[in-house]
């Protein structure tokens, strides 16, 4: 089993920086295929990047391209998100989230991933 916590969340003026965190245990990290997702008020739960194993796959949602990086630290069993240029659109709650993998590829698909997060709250004021 999988247990994933993120952190870093928080509340920032538009055009501002957050970084959020989400840590891994219980299985070897260098195998889990990671992703984030964020879900606003009354909304589905959207696909914001991922990254391979290795890292060095990564994809992120047209919305955020430019603007967020995902990277991962496969040392620290930590995966993290730059969030730069917020704008209030980008409110949500962020869920980190792992799929047990052994190829390169990145994965953009919630069914996709077998383990979650209990999300981070990101607020963007205007």
């Amino acid at each position: 089993q999988v247990q994933l916590v993120e952190s870093g969340g928080g509340l920032v003026q538009a055009g501002g920086s957050l970084r959020l965190s989400c840590a891994a245990s219980g299985r070897t990290f260098s195998t889990l295929a990671m992703g984030w997702f964020r879900q606003a008020p009354g909304k589905e739960r959207d696909f914001v990047a991922a990254i391979s194993v290795s890292g060095r796959n990564t994809y992120s949602a047209d919305s955020v391209k430019g603007r967020f990086t995902i990277s991962r630290d496969n040392a620290k069993n930590t995966v993290y998100l730059q969030m730069n240029s917020l704008k209030p659109e980008d409110t949500a709650i962020y869920y980190c989230a792992a799929k047990r993998d052994f190829s390169s590829w990145y994965w953009t698909a919630k069914n996709d991933y077998d383990h979650w997060g209990q999300g981070t709250q990101v607020t963007v004021s205007s």
